[in-house]
């Protein structure tokens, strides 16, 4: 039996361009150090191309650790994390808990790069929360709370704990109130 944190593919879809759109508002800080390096810029577009339908599942699925390589390759922390987020967006065509993993490495990305701005990381999910489509926001209400499932992203590894499981959490409780399109806060 799959994963409860897998998703249907057309979940995966639709979650797959929202993870997109997070990850690309850090990219940036990503190529300042490695400008050269497309890694994880190519991997935003793939998720993208899978969102669209333009990729197939098992396409992504057998390339999902390429993006990954991006953040071995840079040093600062807002950097690595950039390159994590978009790793994780290209690896929602395997499982779309990894939109949650991009939205939280994105969100951290950005207070890694504004120490001075307390409310940074704040900022960033309450903008992810705002650009989350209401189909994006019905899939990702059938992932299982935070360290819930052991059997993917969501269970226990970088993601359940510190900063990416607080970041996790707001997004997750954020969900499970009724009748929300968008976070009102």
């Amino acid at each position: 039996m799959a994963s409860p944190q897998t998703l249907s593919e057309a979940e995966r879809r639709v979650v797959a361009a929202w993870a997109a759109d997070c990850a690309e508002r850090v990219v940036a800080l990503f190529e300042a150090e490695a400008p050269a390096d497309g890694g994880p810029r190519d991997a935003i577009a793939r998720a993208r191309a899978f969102a669209r339908g333009e990729l197939s599942a098992a396409e992504e699925i057998r390339r999902r650790f390429v993006a990954g390589r991006a953040a071995r390759e840079v040093y600062g922390p807002a950097a690595v994390a950039a390159a994590r987020s978009a790793a994780q967006a290209a690896a929602v065509a395997h499982m779309g808990a990894h939109a949650l993993g991009a939205a939280a490495y994105a969100a951290n990305s950005a207070g890694l790069a504004a120490p001075d701005r307390p409310r940074a990381v704040d900022e960033e999910v309450r903008w992810q929360l705002e650009h989350m489509s209401a189909q994006a926001r019905s899939a990702l209400r059938h992932l299982p709370p935070l360290g819930a499932n052991s059997a993917g992203p969501l269970g226990p590894g970088l993601l359940a704990s510190g900063i990416l499981a607080s970041i996790i959490r707001a997004i997750q409780t954020d969900l499970a109130r009724p009748d929300q399109t968008a976070s009102s806060s």
